[in-house]
């Protein structure tokens, strides 16, 4: 199971290197590499996410003002959309191993 998640988020970190964030207009974010432990790679994917998700809204803001190329901001979004569904579905395995762990007999 750790390999399945550990391929699906090299994948997905693949695919968000593709978008480049500007970092002049988005403070605080910063690359995330994948690192040793679960709980770090865990990490670095809410970070990725979190940074898509930054990315995101700063080029809806630019479709507002009519300065960004909506294909962009469509690519943009969905790279968002896809980060937030990946956070989601390792919640939601996360929380049914614990149940399971919490049903085995002692």
């Amino acid at each position: 199971m750790t390999q399945a998640i550990t391929n699906a988020l090299n994948a997905y970190q693949a695919a968000a290197k593709r978008a480049i964030l500007p970092e002049d207009h988005v403070e605080g974010v910063q690359s995330v590499s994948p690192a040793g432990s679960f709980a770090e790679m865990l990490h670095s994917a809410a970070k990725q996410a979190e940074q898509d998700n930054k990315r995101a809204e700063f080029l809806s803001m630019k479709a507002v003002n009519g300065t960004a190329d909506m294909q962009e901001v469509v690519m943009a979004v969905e790279n968002a959309e896809f980060a937030l569904q990946t956070v989601v579905a390792v919640r939601d395995k996360v929380v049914s191993a614990y149940q399971d762990i919490l049903q085995m007999p002692i």
